[in-house]
């Protein structure tokens, strides 16, 4: 990963657009990231864009603290809810 200060990026959007292929570059004001140029090419771009709303943001927060006051369920446990039919189903699977 490189990294170049903002007052030193001064090369021309194509050249940095060009450099990602070989990594992020992550743009540093007074040594601290503002921002980061990554490639969007095997990405998702709606993924990319809800991954950075503030308002997912924040729902993810909410959840996090959620789960650390609460705990919460196990992969395994979560696969086996998933796996269960509900009792509705069932009930429409006998009247057939």
């Amino acid at each position: 990963m490189k990294s170049i200060e903002l007052s030193k990026a001064t090369g021309q959007l194509a050249e940095y657009a060009a450099a990602i292929a070989e990594g992020p570059i992550v743009v540093t004001k007074g040594g601290r990231p503002v921002a980061a140029l990554v490639s969007v090419r095997k990405a998702d771009l709606e993924s990319l864009l809800v991954s950075s709303s503030p308002r997912f943001q924040a729902i993810l927060r909410k959840s996090r603290a959620e789960y650390r006051r609460k705990g919460g369920i196990s992969p395994t446990e979560m696969r086996e809810r998933l796996d269960r039919p509900k009792a509705s189903n069932k009930a429409l699977q006998r009247t057939r």
